[in-house]
């Protein structure tokens, strides 16, 4: 059974940081690219990030190029969202998702229909 554990939310004031980790076990974590999207109240959910099972090409949305990072320890089976200058707008649940996207290239923007598996969402608030 794949399952994905998102951790490190919380509440920060503008320009402050936050790391997200998503602990991911029940499949091979190295065939699996990862995403993180987020979902304000009212709004449909967005794709923030995403990394390739190889960890070889990442996709940032351009709110949060400069700001956000996203990397993958496979020895720990995790992904990490390094979240840097945050901004009140970030403000969401964020939810990382993983599937075989066998067709990943280096132009590939995350859909959150592209994504069979989902963790239960963190919190993010970030205050004015």
């Amino acid at each position: 059974e794949v399952q994905l554990v998102e951790s490190g939310g919380g509440l920060v004031q503008a320009g402050g940081s936050l790391r997200l980790s998503c602990a991911a076990s029940g499949f091979t974590f190295d065939d699996y690219a990862i995403g993180w999207f987020r979902q304000a109240p009212g709004k449909e959910r967005e794709g923030v990030s995403c990394i390739s099972s190889s960890g070889g090409s990442t996709y940032y949305a351009d709110s949060v190029k400069g700001r956000f990072t996203i990397s993958r320890d496979k020895r720990k089976n995790t992904v990490y969202l390094q979240m840097n200058n945050l901004k009140p707008e970030d403000t969401a649940v964020y939810y990382c998702a993983a599937d075989n996207i066998w067709y990943y290239s280096g132009s590939y923007r995350p859909e959150p229909t592209d994504f069979g598996s989902w963790g239960q969402g963190t919190q993010v608030t970030v205050s004015s």
